[in-house]
């Protein structure tokens, strides 16, 4: 790659040059934990190595590593650096691949709580594919906390969280809203005969849950509070496929978002719509700022809002109202 110089500007406009060779130097001795290891790895003499370093402390104007006997150790300032350069590089070697392939190229890591990623995550992959074949996608299935830690921790470059999960740093824009269905199989003592349910009558009802740390949980948790009714938790279980299999087997019923009533299709179980106007959620895509975004995350991005008013408007994703996302980006 050839060297090229970035601009950057502090709040009060001051220009900052910063070169990507010094990124690159910095990033491998991050990693190496050592100068002279970077320097012979890279090809290039230790002490013009160590000179680039020390020009890129002062040109911001901080320590960026502690030196130590076995080598170096970032700093808290150079670990914040860290990540902000190996993204920089990696756009760096995505905008040069661009340029030679005349399409967009790159990768995009998107974070999927498990009941959105059952209806979302097959047809966003085609999706992917179909448009941006040269996109390489990492999709990640966790709970929601775990998505907010990761992109948190710049692990991710999008995830899709419930709203009570996304950060006032992040920018998030709303994707959708969706229904809360009781699950169950229909020889289940106390199980409902009809096809839509309040949650005041459900207080009887042996129940299979996320526990208190999942955002679903702690949302049907004040649901439940301001029905007045205390519900009968048997049993919790913190993954998707293993509370399926719980229901399925009558240990208890449990309420799911409308994306779960997709994947359980030969289960043999009722899916009864909640009428509670609080048992419901709303999903957002959530990133860093919107100056730190790819290309390539922002079509990924677009894609997963098409993608999703796709499924809602052909009634595969049941109780889901999609949000445009032309509306705009909000902080949260």
């Amino acid at each position: 790659m050839s060297i090229a110089s970035l601009t950057s500007a502090t709040e009060d406009q001051v220009e900052l040059p910063v070169e990507l060779r010094q990124l690159r130097y910095f990033v491998r001795a991050v990693e190496l934990g050592s100068i002279r290891r970077a320097a012979s790895e890279l090809g290039v003499a230790a002490s013009l190595l160590g000179q680039d370093i020390d020009r890129l402390e002062a040109q911001l104007s901080t320590q960026l590593f502690r030196r130590v006997r076995s080598g170096v150790i970032p700093t808290d300032a150079g670990f914040a650096f860290l990540r902000h350069a190996q993204l920089t590089l990696q756009h760096a070697v995505d905008a040069v691949e661009a340029a030679r392939q005349q399409r967009l190229v790159g990768h995009v890591s998107v974070g999927l709580p498990p009941s959105t990623a059952s209806v979302l995550g097959i047809p966003l992959v085609t999706a992917m594919r179909e448009r941006h074949p040269e996109l390489r996608v990492h999709l990640v299935e966790a709970l929601s906390g775990h998505l907010a830690a990761m992109l948190d921790a710049r692990q991710l470059d999008l995830a899709l969280v419930a709203r009570g999960s996304a950060a006032r740093r992040w920018s998030i824009r709303p994707l959708v809203d969706e229904r809360v269905y009781l699950l169950g199989r229909a020889d289940l003592p106390g199980f409902p005969a009809v096809e839509r349910v309040n949650l005041a009558e459900l207080g009887a009802l042996p129940l299979v849950m996320p526990s208190g740390s999942h955002g679903l949980r702690a949302l049907l948790d004040i649901a439940f509070e301001r029905a007045g009714v205390q519900p009968q938790i048997t049993l919790e279980i913190d993954g998707l496929a293993l509370l399926m299999d719980a229901v399925c087997a009558g240990l208890g019923a449990t309420l799911q978002p409308g994306a779960v009533v997709c994947r359980e299709p030969g289960r043999r179980l009722r899916a009864l719509l909640v009428a509670d106007p609080d048992a419901r959620r709303q999903t957002l895509i959530a990133s860093q700022c919107e100056d730190e975004l790819s290309p390539a995350v922002l079509a990924t991005r677009v894609v997963i809002s098409d993608v999703a008013r796709e499924l809602v408007e052909a009634g595969r994703w049941p109780g889901t109202t999609f949000h445009d996302l032309n509306t705009g980006s909000e902080d949260s």
